[in-house]
């Protein structure tokens, strides 16, 4: 069954977040190469915000054969199937019922589905479409409980499928150059690390035409904590080597009050009786901090608020022994090596000539012309893909796909305990001390061509 919008808040004031699993793991999905695919055929679940622009990126690969779409919506479904005009590919269409992308993971010509729907259905869907045998690349975050990551955690290991969160982020310009300066010891040994989302998304999430069915307002309704936290937290924890060489250990959390959802509600009300059953409702604290601690002694902070008018910021901080980094505000800034002044414009072209990531060299000026958030939506499916066909391991796994989303429950039961102490699970049970860090480098793979 689908869990409701208040199943998150439910569930985790049941649930104990165990330092351990449930239980031994199954196989180690970290730095784990599937048979390569010649052919990567693809279904989409979800076509209204992300769904489409992860169609448009694929559809332009080789080796890539668009083989379903699916939406509740048909609208949505045709729309989407308009965007592959004049192409080689002609999808199957699911569309009109609550259970038609069940079709869709049942379909025996998919190697790999892209879900793009609600939160809530994220790791049902995911779930479901590993045990015919898929491959799974989901919107973020991939699961809204502690649960429903161990369920993704378990299912990966079990079928030996990929499970990875689309977390665009990891592939931003800025955020791939200073994980190949922590790679090369730039930065010294990592101490510290913050990251956010901060974006003013008010008025869309009260946009009768934004979100289906008004589902991330009904977020903010049901849940208090940091909700959204994988765009912030996925570069650094990367650049920390989370899941591989260190792992979290606990976190405290805290939000604010909410000094705007409910009098936008209110107000909207006064004159549309479609937004009444939004009011009178305790909404989510406007800003949410949340600090983590790892293993080896280092601290995250992590902040997220998308309802007040902030200016947008991700942060990205990263401090070393030897030096530091800062992405927001812009333009972003490299330290000196004694930490003592930022670089002068002149030497930040240097040090990003220096090391700059293979990635990037190969297939950057590309992803920027593709656009998609600057580029990097389009490097994200491109590299996704181009390890599918070359039988490489993933940047990112099913450990982190849960790891990171569990940071949103687990940020709730501390918000709902006074900031108390909780502990993070190890979703790797064990194996982060042996799993070997992401290494973007191309080395290997790189073999996909694209035309735009």
């Amino acid at each position: 069954m689908l869990k409701g919008f208040g199943a998150a808040t439910q569930e985790h004031n049941l649930l104990t977040a165990l330092s351990a699993g449930p239980g031994k793991q199954l196989f180690n999905m970290s730095g784990y190469a599937a048979p390569k695919l010649d052919t990567v055929r693809i279904g989409f679940i979800g076509l209204g915000q992300r769904g489409p622009e992860h169609l448009k990126n694929t559809a332009k690969l080789e080796g890539v054969e668009i083989k379903a779409l699916c939406d509740i919506r048909t609208e949505m479904v045709m729309s989407a199937k308009k965007l592959l005009d004049g192409s080689s590919h002609n999808p199957v269409i699911y569309s009109g019922g609550k259970d038609e992308w069940k079709k869709l993971c049942d379909h025996k010509d998919i190697d790999l589905v892209f879900i793009a729907t609600p939160w809530h259905v994220h790791t049902e869907m995911a779930v479901y479409a590993m045990e015919r045998g898929k491959h799974v690349c989901i919107e973020v975050p991939a699961a809204v409980t502690v649960e429903e990551c161990w369920k993704l955690v378990e299912t990966s290991e079990r079928t030996r499928k990929h499970c990875m969160m689309l977390e665009n982020c990891c592939y931003d310009f800025f955020e791939l150059l200073t994980l190949n300066m922590a790679r090369q010891g730039y930065f010294g040994e990592i101490v510290h690390g913050e990251g956010a989302y901060i974006h003013n998304l008010l008025g869309l999430n009260f946009d009768k035409a934004g979100y289906y069915d008004m589902w991330r307002l009904k977020e903010n309704m049901t849940r208090n904590g940091n909700l959204y936290p994988t765009h912030g937290l996925g570069p650094i924890c990367q650049l920390m080597d989370i899941n591989r060489g260190d792992k979290m250990d606990y976190l405290v959390s805290m939000s604010g009050k909410d000094f705007l959802m409910e009098k936008k509600a209110e107000e909207l009300a006064a004159t549309d009786s479609f937004f009444k059953p939004f009011t009178n409702h305790k909404y989510r604290g406007n800003m949410n901090t949340t600090c983590i601690h790892t293993s080896k002694g280092r601290t995250i902070m992590i902040q997220h608020d998308v309802t007040s008018p902030n200016i947008y910021s991700r942060i990205h901080k990263i401090s070393g022994t030897k030096g530091s980094a800062l992405k927001y505000p812009d333009p972003a800034k490299i330290s000196s090596s004694d930490g003592e002044k930022w670089l002068s414009a002149e030497e930040m072209k240097v040090i990003e000539q220096q090391y700059e990531p293979a990635i990037v060299k190969k297939i950057g000026e590309l992803a920027k012309e593709v656009g998609g958030h600057g580029g990097m939506d389009f490097l994200m499916d491109w590299r996704t893909i181009d390890c599918l066909r070359n039988g490489l391991a993933l940047d990112q796994d099913v450990y982190d796909a849960a790891l990171w989303s569990a940071i949103a429950p687990l940020s709730e039961k501390s918000v709902a305990n006074r900031a108390t102490s909780v502990d993070v699970p190890d979703f790797t049970n064990g194996s982060w001390k042996k799993n070997k860090p992401v290494d973007i480098t191309l080395q290997t793979g790189g073999t996909t061509k694209a035309k735009i």
